[in-house]
């Protein structure tokens, strides 16, 4: 059976999705899903939407008009987003304008720009457009609203779009009906079996698809169904659940309010608690507190000075605002250095897995600390660490000389009258702990063991129940909204996720940002994991408001009217059909979600049992698919084939995955492969923000690996395969050559070599056995270090063809093929530079896929994100007596520019490359073309490190070209 091609097997803007998913991400609270509660990883949903077009559209033989249609169905091509645009203002296009113009259309008055209102609107809008349209996309974007935010594309696109695609759709869930119909017969379904936070089922049904979603984890599922169901549900469910939650909220303020916890005698309002653990110094015996920084806040210069209390054998802790360098520089330095405790007298150091007790027995690690019990909520008088309030910022209520109502903050020691109201809020939880546990308002489970998350809180804490990660004001306040909930199923399952809000920002895993900018509360998880902490704050109840609110802001959603279904499956076992599955499934270095999300199911379970019984709402964390060795290979087997079995000939799966290295594309190939499916295309979108969080050459893109069934049983040998990928990759590439517009590209380097994985793929995985390969034997087969699985083997010649079929922007391809491998890096690599790559990776990968070893040399720098080659003028007369790249053509020319800019004269420049270059006649015109190239370096804005040498390199290609003997 011939298979209908799909416009995302042929094509994918990957570059314009690439910046309007990186907008979205960039909108963070303002996406419409976050509101929902923290997820790691949801993808951009105008990702998904893309995605879910490209799948279904079919192609015709004029790839540029299916394009054009395709960014007309997501309101990316030029009308689409001049439909998006917002906020252009009059002054931004006067700036513009030419001097004309200027007169013509505006009133200019001081800074002051006004349209001239005798100009019909419609020739202001006119100019508006025009200034619009000479913009680049990326700029464009900053004026538009997302695709998701917009009623669709216009009236006018739907005709174009019709036409072409032989529809008769006015929106886009009319179209994604009547394609789905054409090809299926009926409204298409999409599944995601690893729904995590929603997006894929959500994004799916709400443009018209039937969607289903699982997840193992039950934190998951009740995101991806609340995505569906109450971000989903329309404005009268919203305005429902809104007025629950409100209601619950005013009584726990009035109760805080009756139990004056959280206002002092001035009746000043809290506004934040700070406090820190103690432990006693080895050195003295004094009760230490402990913070990596005693700063509270950078703009006053407000920070905690550690007093000695010589009689009790402990430090008082007084806040100081404006506070001197002296002072303000020694608070920097704090008590805790690089996990160790810095005595304050003595300035003696002490590992803090020493003071704990930690040790090894029999060769078994020992934790030294006791082991808190349900009942423990603060520590116990003979604990190795206590805990502390240090600081209160209030908020001051007044009325100024024009009888405005202000208000002013301020960073007040702890007093003797905030500890009785800290030893209220312990008595008053008391009297509700036993209560509200069993009704499920406040954790009751314990941290499980073995973790590779969970076991930190109990080591470095002692904590083995969930409800220890938050104090007592904490546990006081978050559980008191929750008793006020009714459980009514829609508004049950909102207090579950408010819940999870509530302890997303008020545990004791949340630092105190002291920046100038923030000086507020962090959430619990700034990164992927359960980070105890020295030092932490708590939220009064008039803080957590718009925390527990889950539709805080518009959400631009209309009411889902298509079939959903979400339940707690595992992967394995769906009986669910479904025509496209799209996954992003766990792999390598996954996230341990079945760890990090119990923190939040702690909070959870109870409501979710109640209002969800179908749901498993248990860890299951064994069955969970783990990132790594044979049981996620099989696992990853099992799924796959399970999801290829539940799809009709038609369908296909999309596999979203951000790794490039050759040896896990090599495993998740054969892992597919196993299952009997067939790569069909692969494309790299950018996904990720930029993160001061995210450290070392992380990955930036997630690649979109389609999907078929494997419906031949045919057979091939190895020496049949090889020229087979060499041609699919010259293919591949060339294809993506022809579409790709010079002036705005819309693939990266390292598409092209992705482009290349996917060839060789593409190949590997259309028959069902290679040269009697037992294809499961291989993936599992336990191999030496350093060698390589066939699979492997064949993919590194994929990308080596790939490199070398690449010829760099105006660069002859007689001339590329006459240079080494060492000469084709570094060029190759200069371009990614050119074009804005500075992964260390991508580097590597080029190395790899030229076959060079050694080049570390060729690096100026390695850092993190800002990987380059060297300049000729860094290189100066390094590597010039070697082998390999030292002897070669391009290493000269370096040294002949060196020469030119350090000598200030081309003649120098000249000389040396006729005296040490061997044959400089025969080769004068390949110098000629590699000084060109390098030349045109010099009006890039983002490498000035290269302008002098480009200038030389322009003037030593004149020399040459005009030497005559």
């Amino acid at each position: 059976m011939v298979q209908t091609k799909a416009f995302i097997e042929e094509q994918f803007p990957v570059s314009l999705i690439s910046k309007e998913s990186y907008k979205e991400r960039k909108a963070n609270l303002g996406q419409t899903l976050t509101g929902l509660g923290k997820w790691w990883g949801r993808k951009p949903l105008i990702l998904v939407r893309a995605v879910i077009i490209g799948l279904l559209m079919p192609i015709s033989d004029d790839p540029k008009k299916d394009r054009e249609v395709f960014l007309k169905i997501l309101t990316m091509d030029a009308d689409g987003l001049w439909q998006r645009c917002k906020g252009i203002t009059a002054k931004e296009v006067y700036e513009w304008s030419s001097e004309a113009e200027k007169e013509k259309y505006f009133n200019v008055s001081g800074k002051s720009v006004r349209w001239n209102s005798q100009n019909p609107k419609q020739e202001c809008d006119r100019l508006t457009r025009k200034y619009f349209d000479s913009l680049s996309y990326d700029k464009k974007l900053e004026y538009c609203d997302r695709p998701e935010q917009t009623v669709g594309a216009s009236p006018e696109a739907w005709i174009e779009i019709n036409s072409h695609l032989k529809t008769s759709a006015s929106s886009i869930d009319e179209l994604v009906k009547q394609l789905g119909e054409n090809r299926f017969g009926h409204v298409p379904r999409v599944g995601d079996a690893f729904s995590g936070g929603g997006s894929i089922p959500f994004e799916a049904a709400r443009i018209g698809c039937d969607s289903f979603g699982s997840d193992l984890n039950p934190v998951a599922a009740l995101l991806t169904w609340a995505s569906l169901n109450l971000i989903g549900g329309g404005d009268e469910l919203q305005e429902k659940v809104t007025k629950a939650q409100e209601e619950a909220f005013i009584e726990a303020e009035r109760k805080i309010s009756e139990w004056g916890i959280e206002k002092n005698e001035k009746g000043w309002q809290a506004d934040a608690f700070l406090y820190c653990i103690e432990a006693k110094s080895p050195s003295t015996g004094y009760w230490v507190p402990l913070a990596p920084s005693w700063v509270i806040g950078e703009k006053n210069k407000t920070v905690a000075v550690l007093v000695a209390d010589h009689n009790n054998k402990r430090y008082d802790l007084k806040i100081v605002a404006n506070a001197d360098k002296l002072t303000y520089d020694k608070a920097k330095e704090g008590t805790i250095k690089k996990g160790r405790l810095v005595c304050p007298e003595t300035g003696d150091e002490f590992a803090i897995s020493d003071i704990r007790g930690d040790r090894r027995l029999s060769g078994e690690a020992s934790y030294g600390l006791r082991l808190w019990e349900n009942d423990d909520l603060m520590p116990r008088p003979d604990d190795i660490f206590q805990e502390r309030l240090y600081c209160i910022r209030w908020v001051e209520t007044y009325t100024n000389e024009k009888s405005q109502e202000k208000t002013r903050k301020h960073y007040c020691s702890v007093t003797e009258a905030d500890l009785e109201r800290e030893s209220k809020v312990l008595h008053l939880l008391d009297q509700h702990f036993h209560d509200w546990q069993e009704k499920g308002f406040i954790p009751s489970r314990r941290i499980g063991r073995g973790g590779e998350k969970t076991e930190e809180p109990i080591r470095t804490r002692g904590w083995t129940y969930w409800h220890h990660l938050f104090n007592p004001r904490q546990l006081l306040t978050n559980g008191l909204i929750l008793n006020y909930i009714t459980q009514d199923k829609t508004i049950a399952a909102a207090s579950a996720l408010g819940a999870a809000r509530l302890a997303q920002w008020n545990s004791r895993l949340c630092r105190w940002d002291s920046s100038a900018a923030n000086e507020k509360g962090a959430e619990s998880f700034s990164n992927q994991a359960l980070n105890t902490l020295y030092n932490f704050s708590a939220r009064p109840l008039s803080k957590l408001k718009t925390t527990w609110f889950i539709f805080d802001r518009p959400k631009n959603v209309e009411k889902i009217t298509t079939q959903s279904c979400v339940n707690t499956i595992d992967a394995r076992e769906i009986s669910q059909e479904c025509d496209f599955w799209i996954t992003d499934p766990p792999y390598a270095d996954a996230v341990s979600y079945h760890e990090l999300s119990e923190y939040f199911l702690s909070w959870n379970s109870q409501i979710l049992q109640r209002n969800f019984p179908e749901w498993k709402t248990d860890t299951r964390s064994a069955l969970a698919v783990r990132g790594a060795g044979d049981p996620f290979k099989q696992s990853m087997v099992e799924i796959y084939s399970r999801l290829s079995t539940m799809m009709p000939v038609e369908g296909r799966q999309l596999i979203m995955f951000t790794h490039q290295d050759p040896s896990v594309w090599a495993d998740l190939g054969m892992i597919l492969w196993a299952a009997g499916l067939q790569v069909s295309a692969a494309w790299t979108i950018s996904t990720e923000t930029d993160s001061s969080l995210k450290n070392g050459n992380y990955v930036q893109g997630t690649v979109l690996l389609v999907l078929r069934k494997r419906l031949n049983n045919d057979v091939a040998f190895l020496d049949e395969i090889y020229p087979l990928i060499e041609d699919e990759v010259r293919e591949q590439l060339d294809k993506m050559l022809a579409i790709d517009d010079k002036d705005a590209p819309n693939f990266g380097d390292t598409d092209y070599q992705l482009a290349a994985y996917a060839a060789a793929l593409r190949v590997l995985t259309q028959y069902s056995e290679i040269e009697g390969m037992d294809i499961k034997h291989e993936l599992f087969r336990e191999r030496g270090k350093g060698e390589k699985s066939e699979f492997e083997k064949v993919i590194d010649r994929a990308v080596e063809i790939a490199c070398n079929h690449l010829v760099p922007d105006d660069f002859a391809e007689f001339h590329w093929k006459s240079l080494s491998a060492d000469e084709r890096l570094y060029l190759k690599g200069v371009e990614l530079e050119k074009h804005g790559e500075l992964r260390n990776g991508a580097y590597q990968e080029l190395a790899k896929g030229f076959g060079v070893r050694d080049y570390n040399f060729l690096y100026a720098t390695t850092k993190s994100n800002e990987a380059r080659f060297k300049t000729a003028s860094e290189f100066k007369r390094a590597n010039l007596k070697g082998d390999g790249f030292d002897l070669t053509l391009v290493r000269h020319l370096l040294f002949a520019i060196h020469e030119t800019v350090s000598k200030e004269t081309v003649q120098e420049g000249l000389n040396y490359l006729k005296v040490e270059v061997p044959d400089y006649w025969t080769i004068r015109k390949r110098a000629l073309e590699i000084l060109r190239y390098l030349s045109r370096l010099e009006h890039i804005p983002h490498l000035p490190h290269w302008r002098k040498d480009a200038e030389a390199a322009r003037v030593l290609a004149g020399a040459v070209e005009n030497d005559h003997g």
